[in-house]
């Protein structure tokens, strides 16, 4: 089944959620729809905003803001003749924008609309649930309109971003994961920050018209203006579902025959028919798309149809373009070219197909662009030529330690005093009889400086992930995790009791180094 959350029946509170609000109940990023477009409509009678073509050259900018938009629409050659596509395929590369993408085009529409409408106000705080990219174009609107910003988000979001952002001066909230409407899930978060917080608000990518509106009246005509009208499909992938929303409908408004192609990630709920989503597959590495509801600005009536796509091929396709197009994308951008392909290969020679690249490379650097983080996933190989005498020896002949364990309904205030007793600087974390993550005191040092954390919050809400192996995994496999994690448990099986059992030890750097020396020696 595809449970998807349905919002409450309530009176639906207006897109924007102001400072003092104290009463509002919690608001879902998945209600009800309020836009009355529809297929076909008069387009002589919209109330959206006419559409005029990029002058030819603006040799000066006013300001940064001014270069959002107008990215340009780059020929794809290499990848699509190594599948033997016969039609034409066209990238946007979105990740033009000023912060690298997509995302700074509904940015700087929201603020845009709330200025229009007297909600915003200089000196007030923007504050934003957000896998980053729609934060960092909130906070460069931020930073020259005079306002300042705040951004939740979650822990699994790269650091990339968060450095970023923090270089705008908009100020980062990360939290553990928290599925929505719990009390830690970012948008509840985020609301309650809010109310907390004297004027601010927040603008809200999930449900504030501004964003498909973004791309109705300046990112879907940009396209039409770049073909002369001529399109055949395009193929975006799905977050907010502003992008295929707003591109869709202008499509369908202009050319009717015209696919949309919807992409969205192996472990979310978002596309259709609801079949397609069942999967053993629970979580996924995409930032920025894919959900387990239905965002009230995505519109999946205009989708005419959807693909599924798992991490590993979302993140080689991404490779693939930098390396053989030249073209320094996101791991999404894989996501969506690899539906563009799988829609390409049913389409003639002469068609056009133009592919949305939705973000850049640089938010990536410590995540796909990396190969150790690329092959402790099993995503890429260790090369050949780089093995080593011990690589393939099994991770057993080290001295592997005993975990020094808390359960995670310990404070963080119990866990300090833990280490410090035992003099250790690291200490993991298990829960229902499983170790779920660990923390170190400079990890509970640092976090406590950037107020992620309590004395009095559970261990469990600031623990980082750790990554499990049995014993016969290679020192080469785990040469590539420690050059990205700090520890990596093994799991022993053996017999207590006349039963089989698991028994969980780790490794640190120092023990293989130490290994590698004593037998040089």
């Amino acid at each position: 089944m595809n449970d998807i959350p349905v919002q409450p029946k309530a009176p639906i509170p207006r897109e924007i959620l102001c400072s003092g609000e104290e009463n509002v109940q919690f608001i879902y990023p998945c209600g009800i729809k309020q836009c009355t477009w529809s297929p076909g409509s008069d387009l002589n009678s919209s109330p959206h905003a006419p559409f005029s073509p990029p002058p030819e050259s603006q040799k000066i900018l006013p300001n940064i803001l001014h270069a959002i938009g107008n990215t340009p629409l780059v020929r794809l050659n290499n990848i699509p003749q190594s599948y033997g596509i016969k039609c034409e395929i066209l990238a946007k590369c979105e990740f033009f924008n000023p912060t690298g993408s997509v995302k700074d085009r509904i940015a700087l529409n929201m603020i845009l609309d709330a200025e229009r409408k007297n909600i915003l106000k200089p000196g007030d705080t923007l504050i934003e649930p957000t896998a980053g990219n729609t934060g960092l174009g909130l906070a460069i609107g931020a930073r020259l309109k005079g306002y300042k910003c705040l951004c939740v988000m979650p822990m699994r979001m790269s650091t990339d971003k968060v450095d970023a952002l923090k270089a705008l001066g908009a100020k980062v909230l990360r939290i553990p994961k928290g599925d929505l409407g719990t009390e830690n899930c970012i948008f509840n978060v985020s609301q309650k920050v809010c109310r907390e917080t004297p004027h601010s608000i927040i603008l809200d990518q999930f449900r504030n018209p501004s964003n498909p509106l973004a791309h109705y009246e300046r990112t879907a005509e940009e396209i039409l203006y770049q073909c002369d009208g001529k399109i055949d499909g395009i193929v975006a992938a799905a977050g907010t579902g502003g992008t295929l929303t707003g591109i869709g409908r202008k499509i369908k408004d202009k050319c009717p025959t015209c696919k949309i192609i919807g992409a969205d990630p192996l472990g979310s709920k978002m596309a259709e028919p609801n079949e397609i989503n069942e999967t053993d597959v629970k979580t996924f590495e995409m930032e920025g798309i894919g959900f387990t509801f239905v965002p009230t600005t995505l519109d999946r009536s205009v989708v005419s149809k959807w693909y599924k796509v798992s991490d590993k091929d979302s993140m080689l396709m991404a490779r693939r373009l930098v390396a053989e197009e030249g073209i320094l994308c996101g791991g999404s951008s894989g996501t969506a070219m690899c539906a563009a392909i799988e829609e390409a290969k049913t389409m003639s020679e002469g068609e056009r197909l133009v592919v949305i690249l939705p973000d850049g490379l640089r938010n990536y650097m410590t995540k796909f662009a990396s190969d150790p983080w690329m092959k402790i996933r099993g995503y890429v190989e260790v090369d050949e030529e780089n093995h080593w005498w011990w690589s393939y020896i099994p991770v057993k002949v080290l001295k592997l330690k005993n975990p020094h364990i808390i359960n995670s309904s310990a404070t963080c205030s119990q866990a300090i005093r833990n280490m410090t007793k035992n003099n250790m600087n690291h200490i993991f974390v298990e829960k229902n009889g499983l170790i779920i993550g660990f923390t170190t005191s400079e990890n509970m040092l640092s976090d406590l400086m950037e107020f992620k954390y309590k004395f009095e919050d559970a261990i469990e809400n600031v623990v980082a992930p750790i990554k499990t192996v049995n014993d016969e995994t290679p020192l080469g496999k785990i040469c590539a995790i420690l050059q990205v994690e700090k520890f990596v448990l093994v799991e022993t099986d053996k017999i207590q009791n006349g039963q089989w059992e698991k028994e969980i030890k780790y490794v640190m750097t120092n023990d293989l180094l130490a290994f590698i020396s004593e037998d040089q020696n």
